[in-house]
């Protein structure tokens, strides 16, 4: 954060103790919120950390347990990610309606037990089932997250928010490589060992214990947030007895919000989804594209593209929220869509060059800036969609947004790479190629879909409005 908004936040805390959300309930203490954020940032981290330990494990892994490389696939993919975007949804409904607090510290202590006990694992079925867990587990995080943040602090400072909270992300996949190699010394140190009660457990197993028991000491210090009140866009009734309480908004009400949204909701996670796709991809074939295009050892590339992905992550997440912000300030409802859609177009030239270079080393001077602009996304999608939806909605939507941003995102990014490099060019020193051909297409579809969002979120914008009015019965 800059000393200019420094300085702003340090202004409001002092000035305007309890600005409030247009009904009368004042926002917690700048301060305070801000510290739950900080909270909230660490325990994605860890899950990053936790979600991504075991691709370092995968020789050892695959000696000890007599597992094949499809095996190991499944580990890495399937068993955590379906489980991952599909129980989200129903977590999400929980979210609308339960305490998120209370989710999320449940969410922290599931995955960090099952991180756990993946090293109490005798076969190979035993880790799947608790990467298994891992993903239901972390699924709980990011759509309670959201939108306990969204109550948090008010629309102005949404973006700048969620977009700090967005680091965690770029910080858990640096650590991932740092904690993980040290944990890995460390195991290899003492070796195989026999514990009690657990029995005969392999050096590689050691690691998941480092990475997964400091994960129930963050879900205890979650548990003592507050939770914060809802606010905002509510279904409110008032009793016989003159009190006026939030309802529950039905399932069906739900969905049927979200179709009259179509437009609006498709277009802007599409938008999402398609650049989140051009970042899975690059970041999946970089280092491989270093070795085979430039002789580079993977170590090498990895320690120098590990440090952009922290470093340019970071500051394009907290940046791109920022601007979403800034942009709304101006008086541009849709602000927020117009960033997001323009980041596709700024990002397409690095994005096109960075893999043409000659040299090594202004390749990667052009990965930093595709990079920074590449994750101006995470803050301000997700800030977007809080600022259409019904607070009651807001989980719910996240958790199917989320679906939508993984399958694309995740599931697609990496794999479009390598299509073309094995069946358009059939050479896989062409892979250059495929880098400067597909992350360009890829942005310019995903920064179409996010222009033509921008009218309907105006439409978006002013239907919630019109429910608002409409639900807030007295």
């Amino acid at each position: 954060m800059s000393e200019i908004e420094v300085a702003s936040e340090v202004e409001d805390v002092l000035h305007h103790p309890r600005a409030d959300d247009g009904q009368g309930l004042p926002y917690p203490n700048r301060a305070y919120a801000w510290y739950v954020v900080a909270v909230f940032v660490l325990a994605y981290t860890f899950s990053f950390i936790d979600r991504q330990i075991l691709s370092l494990l995968v020789e050892p892994m695959k000696r000890d347990l007599h597992i094949s490389d499809t095996q190991i696939s499944l580990l890495l993919g399937i068993a955590f990610a379906v489980f991952y975007v599909f129980m989200g949804l129903p977590i999400g409904r929980l979210v609308d309606r339960r305490n998120r607090i209370g989710i999320i510290a449940i969410g922290v202590f599931c995955w960090s037990m099952m991180t756990a006990l993946s090293g109490t694992a005798k076969t190979y079925w035993h880790l799947f089932a608790y990467r298994m867990g891992v993903g239901v587990g972390e699924a709980a995080l990011t759509p309670a997250a959201y939108s306990a943040i969204s109550d948090y602090f008010p629309p102005k400072r949404l973006g700048l928010a969620l977009g700090v909270y967005g680091i965690g992300v770029y910080i858990g996949a640096g650590l991932a490589l740092v904690i993980g190699a040290m944990a890995i010394g460390w195991a290899t140190h003492f070796g195989d060992m026999d514990l009690p009660i657990i029995g005969h457990v392999f050096s590689w197993q050691l690691v998941f214990f480092v990475v997964g028991l400091p994960g129930i000491l963050i879900a205890l210090w979650v548990a003592t947030l507050r939770e914060p009140v809802r606010r905002g866009h509510m279904r409110r009734e008032t009793g016989l007895d003159g009190v006026t309480r939030d309802v529950a908004v039905p399932f069906g009400e739900v969905m049927g919000y979200l179709r009259a949204n179509a437009v609006t909701f498709l277009c802007m996670e599409l938008c999402f989804a398609l650049l989140a796709m051009m970042a899975y991809g690059t970041a999946a074939w970089v280092p491989t594209f270093f070795v085979r295009t430039y002789g580079w050892s993977i170590g090498h590339i990895g320690q120098l593209y590990g440090l952009i992905i922290v470093v340019f992550g970071t500051l394009g997440v907290v940046s791109g929220g920022a601007l979403g912000d800034y942009v709304c300030s101006k008086g541009y409802r849709n602000g927020r869509i117009m960033v997001m859609a323009a980041t596709g177009l700024v990002t397409m030239p690095f994005a096109i060059a960075s893999p043409l270079m000659s040299d090594p080393y202004m390749a990667l001077a052009l990965i930093a800036p595709a990079t920074f602009f590449a994750t101006f996304t995470t803050g301000i999608g997700p800030s977007a969609l809080m600022e259409m939806m019904p607070n009651q909605m807001r989980g719910f939507s996240s958790a199917v947004g989320g679906l939508i941003v993984n399958l694309i995102g995740l599931g697609l990014g990496p794999t479009a790479v390598a299509l073309v490099t094995d069946y358009v060019f059939h050479d896989e020193q062409a892979l250059r190629y495929s880098l400067a051909i597909v992350p360009p297409v890829v942005l310019a579809l995903g920064a179409l879909f996010g222009f033509i969002a921008m009218r309907p979120y105006l439409k978006s914008l002013d239907y919630l409005n019109a429910w608002s009015e409409k639900n807030e019965k007295s």
